[in-house]
């Protein structure tokens, strides 16, 4: 496996990870001052995605240091691996269903007061953070070919409904406590309850891929193609028989078969997988492990090699 990242990767994981702990800790705090629990819902949303990162940011580290303690640390650590996602999950399901009880208390009391328009500034502010953040994100993996650019799309997208839904709660609860129409009080608790039910989505996705490991996706042949083209670059490389590429959360894994002269000796052919695995861990470094093997190159009738006709008497030779 490649826990190899590059030092800009990392940077860019990190730094999408210290904006939302930033972005949940500030939303959070005005929330609560403002008195606006769709906004709490908004800021724990922001946690639950800093948690989710940090889960696939984390082993980054980890398998640097179970590296050197063998093959024994792997096995430890694919183990204890979930253990740190399960913890957050947790928490993020119980800060969700605290969330919702709060909102339900609330509407059910009928007790209800317009949030300060801080809170609608500061989820407005947040929006706008975060979309730059995520375009840094999405460039930056996008660029690289990394396939996780696409995960980056679908949770920025489920973030970004529940910011729009606390801008709507939060907007029109500050209308009706400007109008004095106290119906529209009761949006910034449902706001805040239907942000919770987003909360509690992350967390049950994030334990169930915990437990049951996440999804394993084929990438179509087109997404392919560039692992092809570099790996026939490899001299040595007669032509890429099959490759089949599979998408491990942030990590791809290959399984390719390639056919090399068959005049050549078996080292020789280890030699040129073994350039041909450096090779694609080396320019994409989001692989995570690659499986090559090789066969002879037969070209089939009626292409037949001069030296096969030679050692076969029974066949009539012709000058080629």
């Amino acid at each position: 496996m490649n826990n190899k990242r590059s030092p800009q990767s990392e940077t860019v994981a990190w730094t999408g990870i210290v904006s939302d702990v930033a972005l949940a800790i500030a939303k959070g705090g005005i929330g609560y001052v403002s008195g606006s629990k769709a906004l709490m819902g908004d800021a724990l949303y922001s946690g639950a995605d800093a948690a989710a990162k940090l889960t696939e940011v984390l082993p980054w580290r980890a398998g640097r240091a179970q590296k050197r303690m063998g093959e024994r640390a792997e096995q430890q650590k694919g183990n204890n691996e979930p253990i740190l996602a399960i913890i957050f999950s947790v928490l993020i399901l119980m800060g969700g269903l605290q969330i919702a009880f709060s909102a339900i208390r609330d509407l059910t009391r009928g007790h209800l007061i317009s949030p300060e328009p801080s809170a609608l500034v500061a989820v407005l502010i947040s929006i706008v953070l975060k979309e730059v953040v995520f375009q840094y994100q999405y460039r930056h993996y996008k660029r690289l070919g990394d396939s996780s650019h696409t995960a980056y799309a679908d949770n920025h997208r489920y973030s970004l409904y529940a910011s729009l839904t606390v801008v709507i709660g939060i907007g029109l609860s500050i209308a009706g406590g400007s109008f004095n129409w106290h119906p529209l009080l009761y949006m910034d608790p449902i706001a805040g309850l239907l942000t919770a039910c987003l909360v509690l989505r992350k967390g049950y996705y994030l334990v169930a891929s915990s437990i049951y490991g996440k999804e394993i996706e084929e990438l179509p042949h087109a997404e392919a193609t560039n692992f092809i083209e570099t790996v026939q670059r490899v001299h040595g490389v007669i032509r890429v028989e099959y490759l089949k590429a599979t998408e491990h959360g942030r990590y791809i894994n290959l399984m390719v078969k390639i056919s090399v002269n068959p005049r050549i000796t078996v080292l020789e052919a280890h030699d040129i997988s073994e350039c041909a695995k450096k090779l694609l861990l080396h320019r994409f470094v989001y692989i995570g492990d690659v499986h090559i093997d090789v066969i002879p190159y037969d070209p089939g009738y009626p292409y037949k090699s001069n030296h096969e006709l030679i050692d076969n008497d029974d066949v009539p030779t012709l000058l080629q």
